[in-house]
C-alpha cells in the first residue's frame, strides 16, 4: 500500500473499514506476494483489466499507482490504447481521458511521445506490418476461420484484424510483444465469453517468450478485479496449454 499509493494499509476508519481490509488482505497481500510478476508488472495487468471493465474511478487510482510502481506513462497508455479491438473505441475513449486526468495532475506533459513507427507511405503498409507480427504467432488461423463469410467479408474481416490489431497497435514501440501479449490474456479474459480467444492468446503469449507461471500469475492477479469466475474460466479454458508436463 505503501509503494503503490502512499498510504497506510486500512484500519478501522471510515464507513466500510472492514470491508477494506479484507480487499487490502486479499490483493495486497495474498496475491501480490504470490507468483514472479514484480509490482511494475501486476499495476500494467490492473490497468488493462480496469479498462476492460471500464471501472473509470479505480482506473484512475491504478494509473497513479501504476507511476509510483515505476511504470512510464508511456507504457501506461500503451496499455490502455491497446485495448481498443477488444473491448471498442467508446470505452477505450473513456479510460484515455480518466487516464489523462491523472497524468495531467502528476505533471506529466501531453502528448506523450509518439511511438508510431508506420510510415502511412504505402497503402498497404498496416496490413503488412501487421502480418510480420500476426503470422509467426498466429498463422492463418483467422482468415481460416472466416472463409465462410458472403461476399468480400471474407477477406475483409481477417484484414481488419490484422491491420487494426497487429497494424495499428503491435507496430508500436513503448510495451514490447512479450507484454502486449500478457496484456491481452489479462483482458480477454476479463470480458468473460471470450474463452475461445483467451485460449488463442495464452498460446500466443507462450510463443512469445512468456512461462506457464507468468500467464497463471497474471489471471490470477487479474481475478482480484474481474472475478473468481471469470479467473476459473479463463483457467479451465487454457488447462491443456498451462498445466505442468
Amino acid at each position: 500500500m505503501q509503494e503503490l499509493f502512499h498510504s497506510h494499509a486500512a484500519g478501522d476508519e471510515g464507513s466500510d473499514g472492514e470491508f477494506m481490509q479484507i480487499l487490502q488482505r486479499y490483493i495486497f497481500g495474498d496475491v501480490c506476494y504470490t507468483g514472479s510478476l514484480d509490482n511494475r508488472m501486476r499495476e500494467l495487468v490492473t490497468v488493462t483489466v480496469l479498462t476492460a471493465l471500464s471501472t473509470l474511478p479505480q482506473l484512475k487510482a491504478h494509473v497513479q499507482a501504476s507511476l509510483n510502481a515505476g511504470c512510464t506513462a508511456v507504457e501506461i497508455r500503451e496499455a490502455v490504447y491497446q485495448c481498443a479491438p477488444f473491448i471498442g473505441f467508446p470505452k477505450t475513449l473513456n479510460a484515455i481521458g480518466a487516464m489523462n486526468e491523472v497524468f495531467t495532475q502528476s505533471g506529466i506533459e501531453l502528448p506523450l511521445p509518439s511511438q508510431k513507427t508506420l510510415t502511412d507511405e504505402e497503402d498497404d503498409e498496416r496490413y503488412q506490418k501487421g502480418l510480420e507480427f500476426q503470422a509467426p504467432v498466429y498463422g492463418t488461423e483467422i482468415a481460416d476461420r472466416y472463409a465462410w463469410l458472403p461476399g468480400e467479408f471474407a477477406h475483409a474481416v481477417p484484414r481488419f484484424l490484422t491491420e487494426l490489431c497487429f497494424g495499428d497497435f503491435n507496430t508500436r514501440t513503448g510495451l514490447d510483444t512479450k507484454t502486449r501479449e500478457l496484456l491481452t490474456v489479462v483482458l480477454l479474459a476479463a470480458l468473460g465469453g471470450a474463452e475461445v480467444q483467451v485460449k488463442s492468446h495464452v498460446e500466443g503469449a507462450l510463443k512469445t517468450g512468456n512461462t506457464k507461471e507468468e500467464v497463471v500469475c497474471a489471471l490470477i492477479h487479474a481475478g482480484c478485479y474481474m472475478g473468481i469466475p471469470r479467473l476459473f474460466n479463463a483457467l479451465n479454458a487454457c488447462r491443456e496449454l498451462l498445466k505442468e508436463n
